[in-house]
């Protein structure tokens, strides 16, 4: 079968261990995203197996109606709002589901936090100016830090914050913050509350119809001065333009970025990239080589499964069926 691999931007998955996993396979891999569903059809219009690299191409029942060769797709990482899983079913698209670790994600989020609140990525480069020693930032410890969302990453994060010695402050849903409360943090009252009172705010919501566009402009215009907000979760948790104007007004709050809502991002003058009290990182969360070794490992494994008859993690298994009835 023609196994075609998606957005291998580093030129990294045939370097990978678990590549050996497709050895004897025809593999194809295409390192530049398309966004134009024609000319990406036209590029995989023979493939039987797709894998995706995360979330970095759409499937969409456009896409899938000019593949009538695909036959699966394997995901690294988890299904997400990329993929219509619909349109798979209604195509007889079957997919395997992959798996999620928190720790890339999770260390990523504090390496940025420290390098935001610090000032670290300015520092360096005004040295390169031939300056030294031109701003000064601030600690971790003693300050509130504000975690929404109290999953696997925020409740990494929360530790990783009381051994800094900052005071954890925890919104989101009602099971989330009574998680915290029973892990010994604080939980805010309110979304207000939440946003006036942390020093630092770090966003951990999946994005879903619920969360998307939950962060207010107005929202963020509550922080304190010098506040700090990171996000490495999703762009679109913030509300289409939010941020972008907080930072036009003025307020002197600091941001650190992981996640934009159209991704690759070539342009240098790219709008986040324009201010002094941002830092932005190019989706770094989960690209790292233990955590690829992890996600391509399964998303291999379950492509080899499927052409040995053995079909695993598959989401939309009546698809099964349905070729099953074909054949």
């Amino acid at each position: 079968m023609k196994i075609t691999i998606l957005d291998d931007y580093q030129y990294v998955i045939e370097k990978l261990q678990c590549f050996e996993l497709l050895k004897g396979q025809h593999v194809e891999i295409l390192h530049e995203t398309e966004k134009d569903t024609d000319k990406l059809a036209s590029l995989i219009s023979d493939t039987e197996i797709l894998v995706l690299t995360r979330e970095r191409t759409e499937i969409t029942e456009e896409l899938l109606s000019k593949l009538p060769k695909l036959k699966l797709i394997s995901q690294t990482g988890k299904i997400s709002n990329h993929l219509d899983l619909h349109a798979c079913t209604k195509y007889n698209v079957t997919v395997a589901d992959g798996v999620g670790s928190p720790i890339a994600p999770a260390e990523l989020t504090w390496a940025l936090l420290m390098n935001t609140i610090r000032q670290i990525p300015q520092a360096i480069e005004a040295m390169k100016l031939g300056k030294w020693q031109t701003n000064i930032g601030t600690t971790v410890y003693g300050k509130i830090l504000g975690i929404w969302g109290y999953g696997k990453i925020g409740q990494k994060i929360a530790q990783y914050g009381k051994v800094f010695g900052a005071n954890i402050l925890v919104w989101g849903s009602e099971n989330s913050r009574r998680k915290a409360v029973e892990d010994g943090f604080e939980q805010a009252n309110t979304k207000e509350i939440f946003f006036k009172t942390a020093d630092i705010i770090t966003l951990h919501l999946r994005l879903n119809s619920e969360t998307f566009a939950s962060v207010k402009e107005r929202d963020i215009s509550m922080m304190k001065e010098n506040a700090v907000l990171i996000n490495t979760a999703r762009a679109e948790l913030i509300e289409k333009q939010g941020l972008e104007n907080i930072l036009k007004s003025g307020k002197k709050i600091f941001v650190g970025v992981d996640v934009y809502e159209n991704e690759p991002i070539y342009d240098k003058n790219y709008e986040l990239l324009k201010y002094n009290n941002t830092v932005c990182t190019p989706h770094l969360g989960y690209v790292e080589l233990n955590g690829y070794e992890l996600y391509f490992g399964k998303a291999f494994e379950n492509v080899v499964n499927y052409i040995n008859g053995n079909p695993t993690n598959i989401a939309n298994p009546e698809t099964l069926k349905n070729r099953n009835a074909c054949s």
